[in-house]
This record gives C-alpha cells, structure tokens and sequence, in this order.
C-alpha cells in the first residue's frame, strides 16, 4: 500500500494570499460588493450617532441648568374652577429652608400681542401675554440676546421683552421696535434667547409687573420659579403645596422642568434600538450581495479550485480561502462604513454645535456585525466551493 503525502499546512501568509487573491483580480466587483456592507454600517453608526450626540447635547443642557429649579402653578379646585395663588405665594416660597431664589409670572389673560393695530385681534399666534419680575431670567438660567431684560425703571412703562419663539412669530429680530399690546404700543426692549426649562416664557411678551396692573392685572402670579439648593429639592417639592396655599394645598400643582429634559435624553437612549434595526436591515442587504457575488466567484473560478485540488489543496483549505475572502469584503466595508457614520455623526455636532460624541456601541456592534455578517454570507459559497472535486472543476 502507498502512502501519501500528507497536505502541506496553509499558514496564515498563504491564506491571506489566496483569500485576497480573488478580489485583486476583480478590483471594481470588491469595491461594489463591499459598498453594500459600508452602506448599512454607516446608517447604523450614522443614525445612532446623531441620537448620541443629541443626547450628549440635552444631558449638557440638564448639567448647565441644574435639576433644582421647580415650578408652582394654581390647579383646579374640587368644582372644576380654575385656582388661583394667593399674593403672598412669593414671599412665603422664599422663607422655606433652601430656597435660593423665587421670580414669578402672571398671565393677563385679556391681552393679545399683535405686530400692528391692523392685525385682527383674534390673530393670536398662540402667544400670550405675562406680567414678568425683573429677576425671572435669572431665575431660569436664561439670557437676552438682544436688548437688556425688564427692570426696575422699564417696568414701570410699556417696554416689552418678548420670547424667542414670540419674536420669530411676529417678525422681530433686534429690540428697538415696537408691537401692539391690549390698545397700546409698547416698546421691545430686549429679546431672550430661548429657554429650555419653560417653553411658555419662549411664547410670551413680558411685560412690567407693575404697568401690568393698568391693563387689568390682578396681581396673582400664575407660576413660580423657585432655585434650591441641590440637597434640598426632594424636601422644597414636599412643602411646596402647603406654603403656597395653605388652605387648598391640592389646588397648587408643582413640577420640574427639567424631567422633561432627562425624559427626552431616554428616549433618545431607546431610539436606538430603532436605530440599530434600521441599520441593521441595511447591512442585511449588503450581506445578502456578498453572498450572490461569492456564488457568482466560485463559478468562475472552477478551474483554480480544481488545479488547488489536484496540487494537494484540501476540500477544508479551499473552504478557508472562499471563507477569507468572504468575511475581508465584509470587514472592509465595515471599516469604510464606520469611518463614514461617524464622519456624519461628527459633521452634525458641529453644524449643531453639540458634544462630539462617539457611539462606542454602535462602532463596535457595526464592525463586528459586518464581520460575522461576512462569514455567514460567505458559508454557503465556500462549501460549494469546497465540494467540487479536481475533475469536476477542471473539467468544465
């Protein structure tokens, strides 16, 4: 009996020789077929990457604003009337153990803001008007950007401060103009920027506490901005309702802004499920065509599987080759679609001016995905491959 050679051993150098020998030959079918992948991992990481550095943006929002601010509005009473908070409310807020500061506003609710006389009264634009303290920016940790705030001599006359989403509905850039509030002209004397802790302040023309009272303003403040320190806000939140009203502590209703805010960067954080899955049917379609442009190479090259086989190449050395080459279209597609998902998730921050922030999972999930996505796309060529005997290939 003969004893055969044994098959030499593929080492690693002449594997890679071998998988990558394919796509040297065919340049242009690698680049197209690892496209796809690049494709689907630049929308996963792309996609993810903008919900990363939103929420990178909000949680900075959070941080800059800080979570003690609460606000105190009247509720309704135990008939279904609307409530209203006692003239003392403010004075009684800032007696309480950690109460930093306190400002307030108060709805008119009679008086619309118009950009002239001629603009029908009904013409509202979901604005309305409030009468304002001197030191309710402050208070929110907002700014004006143009113009100054209401203070103690503006507030006295009819000077207005709008909102941010106020001056963009009424046509206003700068302050210096005037607008048409409950039969008078008034004066824009400034223009906040907008507020993210109290998105009504941004719908608002705020006027004077004190000029309020001539256009019918009853006194009562509407909502309270109160600042606390940070160890105090669970217990400020509890004696809220029985300092404000100590009568009807069920008619005030106490809030903080900016839950809303860590609300919105949750769900960013869930989105990205979403996300993933959407991407993730994009890198399926890339898989799905590097599997029909394997097939297609193994039918081409019948003959260089056959003249391996009869060289000595075994059926699992011929499986390896077609496997390699299989999962390194992937791989580079991978690196490629990385590359251009953070490139967009980056180009965003900066249009934005937000964090840059890196989607760590999704750059790490999309790589390794597009990598096992190579090897499953590439099993059942390989075998195809790996099952042609040296007659059957050389034959054809």
């Amino acid at each position: 009996m003969i004893d055969l050679p044994s098959p030499a051993r593929l080492r690693l150098k002449d594997l890679a020789v071998a998988g990558l020998g394919g796509l040297r030959g065919r340049p242009l079918r690698a680049v197209l077929s690892a496209l796809g992948i690049a494709i689907g991992v630049a929308a996963m990481v792309g996609l993810v990457g903008v919900s990363t550095v939103s929420k990178a943006e909000l949680l900075a929002q959070i941080d800059k604003l800080g979570t003690n601010m609460l606000s105190v509005s009247a509720g309704t009473s135990l008939t279904g009337e609307p409530s209203t908070l006692p003239a003392t409310a403010e004075g009684m807020v800032a007696r309480i153990p950690g109460v930093t500061g306190v400002s307030a506003v108060g709805l008119i609710n009679d008086a619309t803001v118009r950009r002239t006389d001629r603009v029908d009264i009904a013409t509202t634009n979901g604005l309305t008007v409030q009468a304002s303290r001197v030191d309710l920016l402050s208070a929110l940790g907002g700014t004006v950007r143009s113009g100054a705030f209401l203070n103690d001599a503006t507030s006295r006359y009819p000077a207005v401060v709008l909102g941010s989403t106020a001056s963009r509905r009424l046509g206003i850039d700068h302050a210096g103009g005037h607008v048409y509030i409950a039969g008078r002209w008034f004066l824009v004397v400034g223009i906040a920027t907008e507020v993210p802790l109290a998105a009504e302040i941004n719908r608002s023309a705020l006027i004077g506490w004190e000029y309020a009272r001539a256009l019918g303003f009853d006194g009562h403040a509407t909502t309270l901005y109160e600042r606390s320190t940070d160890e105090t806000v669970t217990s400020v939140w509890t004696a809220l309702p029985s300092t404000v009203n100590p009568e009807h502590p069920g008619e005030v209703s106490v809030s903080r802004p900016s839950d809303s805010l860590t609300a919105e960067a949750q769900a960013e954080a869930t989105l990205d499920a979403l996300l993933f899955g959407l991407g993730g049917i994009a890198l399926l379609a890339g898989g799905v065509g590097i599997a029909n442009i394997m097939v297609i190479a193994v039918l081409e090259r019948r003959q260089e599987i056959g003249l391996r086989r009869s060289l000595g190449a075994t059926r699992g050395q011929i499986r390896l080759q077609f496997l390699t080459e299989s999962v390194t279209l992937s791989a580079l597609g991978g690196v490629v679609g990385v590359l251009l998902g953070v490139a967009v998730s980056w180009t965003f921050a900066l249009i934005k001016g937000w964090p840059l922030a890196l989607p760590l999972i999704a750059i790490g999930g999309g790589a390794l995905a597009a990598v096992v996505m190579g090897a499953v796309a590439g099993i059942y060529p390989a075998r195809r491959a790996a099952l042609l005997t040296p007659t059957e290939a050389l034959g054809s």
